[in-house]
């Protein structure tokens, strides 16, 4: 029962929700295909971005409600969206979303159609997002009874101020991507989000591995964390990127005006 394919060509993962025919709504197995997948390119050494999107005619329309509440009570042989995970402080459903802030490479979003609850959640979940200027986005849950629990808290206020992230949960309000960018919910607005997506993959993927994967660590950690420990990780991360092979590779192609040649980060 695939819900999740990933093609990866030239150190990108183009990862897509391949329930169309639902669009690509969250039932059990999309949360937990997620996971793997998230899991899998984590551990992949050899990846320089990761881009998301949607087959059919939306990135996802949410939470498949039907199929996940019919299933309430019940155990399975995997686990339940409450369960909590190793290595991480999200539950199960929480990190089909933050994952990908874990994944330690650039992860983009490519949001067309509609990206309703758990799907915007997951879109949020990225670090860049280009959104179509007609889709449609919802911060969904409040319509069905339920508090957003797909790693909301941790990304929506990160992009928009509390007051506009407090509007968007209270009402359920359906935004176009137009707006989104007016909002901040999205990065960029593009008539091709993933044409758009791909090409931002391939710029970074031009870049020092080494560098990308500690600066994605360095804001992500600057951002929540004390000024004391951001500017003392500045300190710790060039110490490990300064005249290591791959930091030498970019300026001496640079200084020769051609393409570097990167290594694969050791660790």
């Amino acid at each position: 029962m695939e819900r999740v394919r990933v093609e990866k060509k030239d150190g990108i993962a183009d990862l897509r929700l391949v329930r169309a025919d639902k669009l690509n709504a969250f039932d059990l197995p999309m949360f937990a295909a997620l996971v793997d997948a998230g899991l899998g390119l984590a551990a992949d050494r050899s990846l320089r971005a990761v881009v998301i999107s949607g087959e059919g005619r939306a990135f996802s329309s949410g939470l498949d409600i039907q199929a996940v509440m019919s299933r309430i009570g019940e155990r399975e042989a995997g686990p339940r969206l409450s369960d909590a995970t190793a290595g991480s402080p999200a539950n199960h459903a929480q990190r089909a979303a933050w994952i990908w802030q874990e994944v330690p490479v650039p992860v983009i979003a490519a949001v067309h159609g509609v990206a309703y609850g758990a799907g915007l959640q997951l879109a949020l979940g990225a670090d860049i997002r280009f959104v179509a200027p007609d889709a449609k986005l919802s911060i969904r849950e409040t319509y069905w009874g339920l508090v957003p629990d797909v790693g909301l808290t941790q990304t929506l206020r990160n992009v928009v101020g509390l007051d506009v992230a407090k509007e968007l949960t209270f009402t359920a309000r359906v935004v176009s991507g137009a707006e989104a960018k007016e909002l901040r919910l999205a990065t960029h607005v593009s008539d091709d989000p993933h044409r758009d997506a791909m090409a931002l993959a391939r710029e970074i993927a031009g870049r020092s591995p080494d560098a990308v994967r500690a600066a994605k660590r360095l804001l992500n950690t600057a951002l929540l964390g004390s000024v004391a420990d951001g500017l003392r990780l500045e300190a710790e991360l060039q110490a490990t990127l300064i005249g290591k092979p791959n930091q030498l590779e970019a300026v001496r192609a640079n200084l020769e005006k051609r393409e570097p040649r990167f290594h694969d980060p050791a660790s």
